[in-house]
């Protein structure tokens, strides 16, 4: 509630900020320069503005160039046309230090100020002397100070008419204190004998210092699954205004936030279960988790034990122990959020989305839930109780055991308790992502290839449709070759809410070839079969608000409840597909599977298609090459729509080279026309799953 408030209150200051009539308020304070969206400053790096009194008939003004090295010049302007006069001190030409020019030293500066617009925009006209290598010149200038409509860049544009009209110096500006965070570097080891402690205190560190606002941001290494926090970083730097102090250590980072954080909670690096414990511990207590070796510093700093979990569990089961955190904390703890802290196993862990969790003071486990393994039923009956007791529609972070179960068994159990799945516990700085808002104004477009009403009749060839899953965060996107090629995306749509501007710069980097579908079966990842039957029109209802949020039109589903990729069944009985299409009657067309399935469909020209083809990233080229050319020939009607899933760590690049080696007979186009012309004439065969299955 405190975060709701205080975020709450963050919206109202920008709405009043935007609607109310300019005061002085407004332009009064310290501002500080945003390097990433500024004019290059030499040798001082960066310049500020303090604006001491302003009215609309005088303005008080300091300007500081650079910081340790630095100069400062203050001004006490009559406006309304006045000519005030100040004596040249220094001789340094400031903003352009490394130019031939320095101050008449000695002489006179006259500077004319008037508001453009009150307490919105403010102009200079400076006229003084300065020294080249040709001698004294008569030197004029202008400055224009403009505030945004919400009051929180001010732009500073110097003009010369010396300089060329489309190189002025620009500097935009935000209010000291605002967008200013931390940033750190996270490396490749997560052993618990190795460097897991320390940053499983930084994990926690984060999850307890972003509570009100986004402070802490890390930068995962190139190994880590999610492959974007640096460009993320990039991207709040030159489109969000922040900007980021470095952090080096552990101790640097708890006595930066030392006003923050009191208090820790200790595990037991002799059993690894209670670090995930202690997760869910440190969000209800706002906390840090830190094992024995990080105890003296926390003495040195002065913080408080508030638990010491060492011996507490040594020789139970993690059913016992995860029975003990649900009696002890399950009552405390969000029953819209839960997070299963699995993935690695045995000495190792990779928290990534701990933060998130701690964030929404969620019940941390990594609980198996294989219905089918009798060595872990204990830890199913316990599963599928906090499963049932979350409210309807919650959502599940992080990821099953590697060790315990499979991901078909955990989405399984979680779907048919209508608990959406966001797979990915390495999922990082979501306590800072969730809390940056979109860009005001800013509407989230696709790159659509189709017009409505107009017909797309395909040739006698073989159209072929790249389509990347497992969304975003462990996908090609950044990798060669995006753009060059039509291929669909799937997008996150939870991200929505959970990180809009990480929805935001994927939007905003996206290229004409590249186009975003929604999935995946629900509004998250859920396996539609699973769904209790009365549930699926609702969960389908709020997976087609999100598609019209984020402007898609094609709907992608997959679902292994009834068994492994290959040996299971991912098709669809009739009665879900009737349900698909009566709830998203807006979409072009439906997607099924991961790995080929064979679910056929075409209603009213929206077809219902499952992939043909998988694209292992190991599969050699000439092996993948072969495969499609098979396709096609066995495949001899034409035309022949071939769908393909590429699997997310290929280059986009090398699926170019392959499609490029394929002929005029092969055509690749966007994944929306390609239903379009598949609905128009569908030359596959209806296939559905028998309801009795």
């Amino acid at each position: 509630m405190i975060r709701l408030v205080a975020f709450c209150s963050y919206l109202l200051c920008l709405t009043n900020l935007a609607y109310a009539k300019p005061k002085a308020e407004d332009f009064l304070g310290k501002w500080v320069m945003i390097p990433r969206e500024s004019t290059n400053i030499d040798l001082f790096g960066t310049v500020s503005l303090d604006f001491q009194s302003l009215s609309e008939d005088r303005v008080s003004l300091t300007q500081r160039w650079g910081t340790t090295r630095s100069r400062s010049e203050s001004f006490d302007l009559e406006l309304g046309g006045a000519s005030n006069e100040f004596p040249i001190d220094h001789k340094a030409f400031v903003s352009n230090v490394f130019m031939g020019l320095r101050f008449a030293v000695g002489e006179m500066r006259s500077i004319r100020a008037n508001w453009e617009k009150p307490f919105r925009s403010l102009h200079f006209e400076e006229r003084y002397p300065i020294l080249s290598s040709q001698g004294q010149k008569e030197f004029f200038s202008q400055s224009t100070f403009s505030l945004d409509e919400d009051g929180t860049i001010l732009t500073w544009t110097i003009q010369r008419p010396t300089r060329p009209a489309d190189q002025p110096l620009i500097f935009k500006m935000k209010r000291e204190g605002y967008r200013e965070a931390y940033m750190m570097d996270m490396v490749a080891d997560w052993e618990i004998d190795g460097l897991l402690p320390e940053q499983a205190a930084l994990i926690t560190l984060q999850g307890v210092v972003n509570e009100t606002g986004p402070l802490l941001y890390f930068n995962y290494p190139e190994t880590w699954d999610f492959r974007f926090t640096d460009e993320i970083a990039e991207f709040y730097e030159e489109r969000k205004q922040f900007t980021f102090k470095k952090l080096r250590s552990l101790k640097q980072a708890l006595q930066t936030f030392s006003d923050r954080v009191d208090r820790y909670i200790v595990w037991d690096k002799k059993e690894r279960t209670s670090l995930i414990v202690a997760f869910t511990l440190a969000g209800l207590e706002d906390a840090i988790v830190v094992s024995e070796d990080e105890i003296p510093l926390m003495e040195e700093l002065g913080l408080e034990m508030i638990e010491d979990y060492r011996g507490r569990f040594t020789g139970q089961s993690d059913f016992e122990i995860y029975t003990w955190a649900y009696e002890e904390y399950w009552d405390r703890c969000s029953k819209d959020y839960i997070v299963w802290m699995g993935g690695e196993h045995g000495t190792r862990m990779r928290p990534g989305v701990a933060d998130f969790g701690m964030y929404h003071e969620c019940f941390f486990s990594d609980l198996s839930t294989d219905a089918a393994d009798p060595d872990e039923a204990d830890e199913y009956r316990l599963a599928d109780r906090l499963f049932s007791e979350m409210n309807e529609m919650g959502m599940c972070f992080g990821w099953h055991s590697y060790a315990k179960d499979k991901e078909r068994d955990h989405v399984k159990l979680a779907s048919s308790h209508v608990i959406r799945v966001s797979g990915l516990h390495t999922l990082p700085n979501m306590s800072f992502n969730t809390q940056v808002p979109l860009t005001p104004g800013f509407e989230f477009l696709n790159n659509h290839n189709v017009e409505p009403g107009k017909t797309y009749a395909p040739e006698k060839k073989v159209y072929i449709a790249a389509v990347q899953t497992d969304s975003l965060g462990i996908g090609a996107w950044t990798k060669p070759g995006r753009g060059e090629i039509p291929y669909a995306w799937q997008v996150t749509k939870n991200w929505l809410w959970m990180g809009p501007s990480m929805l935001e710069m994927f939007y905003s980097q996206a290229t004409p070839n590249d186009l975003f579908i929604g999935g995946l079966s629900g509004p998250g990842y859920m396996y539609s079969k699973a769904i209790p039957s009365e549930a699926l029109p609702a969960v389908i209802e709020k997976s087609r608000e999100m598609m019209e949020d984020l402007d898609l039109n094609v709907f992608e589903i997959m679902d292994y409840s009834e068994g492994a990729t290959v040996e299971g069944n991912p098709d669809l009985p009739q009665s879900v597909i009737d349900q698909y299409y009566e709830g998203m009657p807006e979409v072009l067309g439906f997607l099924n599977g991961y790995a080929p399935a064979f679910t056929f469909v075409n209603r009213d020209g929206r077809p219902m298609l499952s992939y043909d083809y998988y694209m292992s990233p190991e599969r050699p080229a000439e092996l993948v090459h072969a495969d499609l050319v098979e396709l096609a020939a066995i495949n001899d009607t034409r035309p022949y729509f071939l769908l393909m899933h590429v699997r997310q760590w290929s280059d986009i690049s090398a699926v170019k080279k392959i499609f490029d080696g394929l002929g005029p007979a092969f055509e690749i186009v966007p994944l929306d026309r390609f239903l379009k012309m598949a609905g128009a004439e569908p030359t596959f065969e209806t296939y559905t799953r028998p309801e009795e299955q």
